[in-house]
């Protein structure tokens, strides 16, 4: 049995809440640097243009990527031989929230859902624990903003819509949400399991490296063609038109009743923060 102190955890949130904050992946910038260089509209190409040296400049400077600097979504993969010490898993991600935040100057955002009240610290935060084989933690910190997180819709479509009502779904949710979260996006998919179950791998769907096809060719298959039809909407670089409305399509499935096909359609802005760490 390995041991993991809580504060180790709580440090290790902290410095992660802060680098997804300044820091975008690589996988994404070049992303956005394909779609400027494959741009047709004069104003997608100023939009892209203005994303990739904001991108440069909040790394540069360490200073936030976007002023909504989110809610802070942390996935947990917890070794089944690791014992943490001095207080509990919730608290330590909390505590480093926290920190994070108010160390890197990031803006807290979370409040009471009715009466609106802020809790002052951006905690607490959405935690999602997987256990796993082996005594080491993975941590994934994904603060989510909500310009594109009020985009992202549902639906528990019928077994007989089918793929076809997959395509249909997934590409008015994006028609709808249009200019809203910020395009280029990455639009991230979860199909089957149960209501709930839809919407966490369409979350979870969104931290693979920007672009990798699903390692399912069927599935790989449908992310082309999703990505192809919500392109040729238009919609363009923050709804200024252009060619590129999505950078990529992440899909991931799970098996589902007989009865039905849930579906979660989990928007991203360009935005596409997220940091981790193997303790």
């Amino acid at each position: 049995m390995r041991e993991i102190s809580a504060s180790l955890i709580s440090q290790t949130v902290e410095e992660l809440c802060i680098r997804a904050c300044y820091h975008l992946g690589d996988d994404v910038v070049k992303l956005l640097k394909a779609a400027r260089e494959r741009e047709d509209s004069p104003f997608g190409r100023s939009v892209l243009d203005q994303i990739i040296e904001n991108i440069k400049i909040s790394g540069e400077k360490s200073l936030p990527l976007c002023q909504d600097t989110g809610m802070a979504v942390v996935f947990i993969e917890l070794g089944h031989d690791v014992h943490i010490t001095g207080g509990s898993l919730t608290e330590a991600v909390n505590q480093g929230v926290r920190r994070g935040y108010e160390k890197g100057f990031l803006r807290k955002s979370v409040l009471s859902p009715l009466k609106r009240e802020n809790t002052g610290d951006n905690t607490p935060a959405i935690i999602h624990l997987e256990m796993v084989e082996g005594s080491k933690i993975k941590i994934t910190a994904a603060p989510k903003g909500f310009g594109s997180e009020n985009m992202s819709r549902l639906k528990m479509l019928k077994p007989s819509d089918g793929v076809e009502g997959v395509k249909k779904f997934v590409l008015d949710t994006v028609i709808e949400a249009g200019a809203n979260p910020c395009p280029p996006v990455i639009v991230g998919i979860g199909i089957g399991g149960t209501m709930e179950k839809a919407a966490l791998i369409a979350k979870k769907a969104l931290l693979r490296e920007a672009g990798k096809p699903n390692p399912d060719p069927e599935t790989a298959k449908l992310e082309k063609e999703l990505l192809e039809k919500i392109n040729a909407t238009g919609i363009g670089p923050q709804g200024l038109g252009g060619r590129t409305t999505a950078l990529a399509v992440h899909i991931d499935t799970f098996p589902t009743h007989i009865a039905g096909l849930p579906v979660a359609v989990n928007m991203q802005c360009h935005a596409a923060r997220h940091a981790e760490a193997i303790l």
